[in-house]
């Protein structure tokens, strides 16, 4: 034995201490280190470059409601219809997602208040298998619809997708005019319909119900579009300009109405309601 090893095995090493989750997070758009529960605490929200990070739906309905909101049940739906197996089965894919998420699909809804007016908020999570649109969605999405109906308040529905799921084929497709039909319900009650895009709103989503809202905003720097740049560059053979797809160039070109940090979402809102909602008492 050499004095190397006598010398280390008279060392005593503590065990290696783990946490349930990392203390640091690095912000994605300018690269620096964050302390993890400043981050949190700031929304998600670099305090740096002010980059707008995607949080979970529990967080996203914490942010918008007043306390005490009631979560609506996830409305039961068939699942794998179609049996449908790539390089794994639909059906694992739906368990692993739920092993990671607290709710059993990818939209969920809040029914209670905002700043004290009455609201239903429905959240789209991209951490649920990329926010995708599939029967569950769908019905979900109506489900918080009727809800408003019956309370007889606005509707309130923030979007986060890759587009409609692959794995449930048209049946997936069919949300898009099912939803469509619901905003047209609340259009003719008279009631708010409103959408908050954040990062990222693509594919089947933004084909429907999330650009069809009375008001139309979105988070700073969010991607929001149906087709992929790389796709739409290679179709018209030409550059795309900078910043093209994110919420400051739609916004610019008229395609959403404001642009809003997360900190002032919720009195955004509010401002909003007391301005759509007085036709609605008018008309009763």
């Amino acid at each position: 034995m050499n004095w190397f090893t006598r010398v280390r095995n008279t060392i005593g090493f503590a065990e290696k201490r783990s946490t349930e989750k990392d203390l640091w997070v690095k912000c994605k758009n300018c690269q620096e280190m964050l302390f993890a529960q400043e981050y949190e605490e700031n929304l998600s929200v670099c305090p740096r470059c002010e980059h707008h990070g995607r949080i979970s739906a529990d967080a996203r309905l914490a942010l918008l409601l007043d306390a005490g909101f009631d979560v609506l049940e996830q409305p039961k739906v068939k699942e794998d219809p179609l049996k449908f197996k790539d390089s794994q089965k639909y059906t694992d894919r739906l368990k692993a997602a739920r092993a990671k998420n607290p709710h059993a699909d990818a939209f969920s809804v809040g029914s209670g208040a905002i700043d004290g007016r009455d609201a239903v908020v429905g959240v789209q999570d991209f951490g649920f298998m990329g926010g995708s649109m599939g029967m569950a969605v769908g019905n979900a999405f109506c489900a918080g619809a009727e809800r408003a109906l019956a309370r007889n308040c606005g509707y309130i529905v923030v979007t986060a997708a890759g587009g409609a799921r692959m794995q449930e084929g048209i049946l997936s497709l069919m949300q898009m005019p099912k939803a469509t039909v619901m905003t047209r319900r609340l259009k003719e009650a008279g009631l708010p319909y409103i959408v908050i895009l954040t990062d990222p709103t693509t594919g089947g989503v933004t084909a429907s119900y999330a650009m069809l809202g009375d008001i139309q905003i979105a988070e700073p720097g969010a991607l929001i579009g149906f087709a992929g740049q790389r796709v739409i560059q290679d179709t018209i053979r030409e550059k795309l300009p900078e910043g093209f797809q994110r919420a400051e160039y739609l916004h610019k070109h008229g395609m959403v109405d404001m642009v809003v940090k997360r900190h002032d979402l919720k009195r955004t809102l509010a401002n909003l309601l007391d301005y759509l909602e007085p036709a609605q008492s008018d008309a009763a």
